[in-house]
Order: structure tokens, then sequence, then C-alpha cells
């Protein structure tokens, strides 16, 4: 007992102890949950940075897809503008085809002709062995037939194959050409000259004239001559002249048979005027011809 009643006491607690302590207690919760706040507000601002920065990514992404939509507006204009070009490019080419194909070009496209012509000639008037109307001395002596056979020769100069622009595929040429013509050979002349003598009845002719010619490109190449200067020498010559003047008309044909080389048949009408001493050597021509290109 006295062992228990000897034990030290503990001292009292004082009010201003207790109050002290209760004080510092109470405001724990309240502390952690300011805690609590901060870190939510911190991390609703970390998440604003976010939002704010994907929003910044997405603006520089919807940026450089407008410049590229932009960029690729402007490809795809030229690949049209390129585009409508090869297809005007594409129909050029075709017509250009298209014209090629359908006419036959000449090989090197020579334009230019000589020719070697022949065939049957007639006369519209009777010739004799000296004049065609003699009242010289001797008489009219013999006469020769009216038919006769020709050679000759020329060339056509090729001036346009479109008229100018006017006509395609129409030529317009020059031609200067030369034929001979005879009559007759032997043919008995006036009285003067001695017995058994005889005369050549002949005609040259030389004529310049336009030729237009068809068909350009093609191998066949019909033509007509409207009309064309021709100037005859006779012989023997008459009793006033030896050169007539007249017109020339013609028509014909010609094919490239091979590279340059043509063939051809043509017919032609000479006329003249008549004169005091009844001089007319009206007549025409039915032949053929060979041509060369140059």
């Amino acid at each position: 007992m006295k062992h228990f009643f000897n034990k030290p006491r503990l001292s009292p607690i004082s009010p201003a102890v207790l109050l002290a302590i209760a004080m510092t207690a109470l405001p724990l919760p309240l502390f952690a949950q300011d805690v609590r706040t901060q870190a939510l507000e911190q991390q609703l601002q970390q998440l604003e940075a976010t939002l704010r920065a994907v929003r910044n990514e997405l603006d520089q992404v919807k940026a450089e897809s407008a410049r590229e939509a932009q960029r690729f507006m402007k490809i795809e204009k030229k690949s049209s503008s390129i585009e409508e070009r090869q297809v005007l490019e594409a129909q050029r080419v075709a017509k250009i085809e298209e014209a090629a194909g359908s006419v036959e070009k000449l090989p090197s496209n020579k334009n230019h002709m000589l020719f070697f012509r022949g065939g049957y000639a007639r006369s519209n008037e009777l010739r004799n062995g000296v004049s065609i109307q003699s009242g010289g001395a001797g008489g009219a002596g013999g006469q020769s037939d009216r038919n006769a056979w020709y050679i000759g020769a020329g060339f056509d100069f090729n001036l346009t194959n479109d008229v100018w622009g006017l006509l395609p595929r129409t030529s317009i040429e020059s031609e200067l050409m030369f034929e001979y013509k005879e009559f007759a050979s032997r043919v008995a002349g006036n009285a003067l000259p001695p017995p058994g003598a005889g005369v050549n009845v002949s005609q040259f002719t030389l004529t310049a004239a336009p030729k237009i010619k068809f068909f350009e490109g093609s191998r066949f190449r019909p033509w007509i001559i409207p009309a064309g200067l021709s100037i005859h020498v006779i012989s023997p010559p008459s009793e006033s002249i030896i050169l007539i003047p007249g017109v020339m008309f013609g028509a014909g044909a010609d094919y490239r048979i091979w590279k340059n080389f043509f063939v051809g048949i043509d017919g032609r009408y000479h006329l003249t005027s008549g004169r005091t001493d009844g001089v007319k050597v009206d007549g025409m021509t039915a032949g053929g011809y060979l041509g060369i290109g140059f």
C-alpha cells in the first residue's frame, strides 16, 4: 500500500495546452483538401496546355493541308492544260494523217514534167505542094491529104498546187510545147521544078499555155487547157505568109506508172484566123505522151 501510494503522479495537462493541440489538429483535413485542389488545378492547367498544343498542331496541319490542296490544284491545272495541249496535238496529228492518207504524195514531191508526144493529126484545109492557094506561075501543083502524123515535146512548170489557196488539190502549170506535123512527102510541086521533084508538106507549131491539173497527189490526174497561144510555121510557105498565129485548146490526163514516170493521152484543137490569101491551118491532134517528173 505504501508502495502504491508512494508512486509518482502524472501532472495534470493544462487547458491551454489542450486548446493549442485542438487548434493544431482541426485544420489537417482542410489542408489536405487544399493540396488536392492545387493538384487538380495543376492537372487542369497541364491538360489545357496539352489541348492548346494539340490545337496548335491541328492548326498547323490544317494550314499545311490547305497549302497542299492549293499545290495539288495547281498541279491539276497544269496537268489539265498539258492534257488539253496533248488532245489538240493529237487532233492536229490525226488531221495531218487523215490528209496524208487520203492523198497519195508523189515521190520526192516532183511537180514539174518533161514529156514527149506523138500521134495523129488532121487539118481542116487541104494543102498543096507549093502553097494553099497559088496564083503564081506553075499553078497549084499536087495536093496532100488532110491527115498527118506528129511528134513533139514540151515541159510543164508547176506554179501552185491549190490555185493560190482558192481551190485545193488543183494545180496550175505553165506548158511550153512544140510539135512537128507531116501531111505528105514528095508531093508534086508546080511546073517550074524538074520533073519528078517533090516537096514535103509539113507544119511546125510552138505553143505556150496554162494547164489546169486536178487531183493533186493522186496517180491519175486529168487536165484541161482553157486557151493558149500557138504559132504555126508552114512548109512550103504560101505566097504571102509563113507564120500563122492562133489559139489552142486541149484536154487530157496522165497516170503515174512508177516513181516519176508518167503515161498520158491528150487531144488538142488549133484555131487560126483567115488571111487574105486564104491560108488557114485549123486542125486537131490526138495521141499519147510519156512524161518524166523532175
